[in-house]
């Protein structure tokens, strides 16, 4: 396989903070990759970094074989890369199938808005039952499925997932990985970051170990899975 997503030495913060300190990290086509760590180990900078939310203070960002690093938001998602953000971030009083058209409104995907809509409702079937239901009165759950919809509306060649079990209930949690695993299977490549590391490395193929700014492991997930410090920081073993 070939690389998707290719970061070289990323460094990114906010406001004179440094967070981020050299992160080297790939994700090849069609793969699942996981990047795991605690609060504040600087997860969400490195996704918001991503998906151009925060300009980098140095490194590379190749995607699709594209500089991306410095790009704005809106030209990082034509490329194909969409961003679930943590907290969901959904418009609370617009109905659930305005908050998804709102993510099939790229020049990438909006002639094939119908038919998306349709796709997102046959993986998200509750969805379809609460279309016109405003968008702030569903559980966590159900937003982030609008969230994850949302994205799927702009057609990504790969998706990025900040925290999406996050609050959620164990029965939601197992499902919403479930639709992740299909997705991924569906030809969506994923790079998921997750607190939750059991969860995230049992549905990729490969992670990372984030503290402190900086990767501190990586390999396979079963070689993570099976390593003492994965298991005794974040496995409670």
């Amino acid at each position: 396989m070939s690389a998707l997503l290719s970061v070289d030495q990323l460094q990114s913060g906010y406001e004179g903070v440094a967070i981020l300190n050299g992160i080297d990290l790939h994700v090849d086509r069609g793969e699942t990759v996981a990047v795991v760590g605690a609060n504040g180990a600087g997860k969400t900078t490195l996704i918001r970094t991503l998906g151009g939310l925060l300009k980098p203070r140095a490194g590379s960002i190749l995607f699709d074989a594209k500089e991306m690093a410095g790009s704005a938001s809106d030209r990082v998602c034509e490329a194909g890369l969409a961003h679930v953000p943590e907290g969901r971030q959904l418009f609370a009083t617009l109905s659930v199938e305005d908050n998804l058209r709102l993510g099939g409104h790229l020049n990438r995907s909006r002639a094939r808005m119908v038919r998306n809509l349709t796709r997102v409702y046959d993986i998200f079937p509750r969805l379809g039952e609460r279309r016109r239901q405003q968008a702030g009165s569903l559980s966590g759950g159900e937003q982030q499925m609008v969230a994850i919809g949302r994205a799927l509306m702009a057609e990504p060649i790969l998706m990025m997932l900040d925290e999406p079990s996050l609050g959620l209930s164990p029965i939601m949690v197992a499902t919403l990985f479930d639709v992740i695993g299909q997705l991924n299977r569906d030809g969506i490549s994923i790079l998921l970051v997750e607190q939750n590391v059991a969860e995230s490395l049992a549905v990729a193929a490969r992670g990372y170990v984030l503290e402190n700014g900086e990767v501190v492991l990586a390999g396979t997930s079963a070689a993570l899975l099976g390593d003492d410090r994965v298991r005794r920081a974040y496995l409670g073993l």
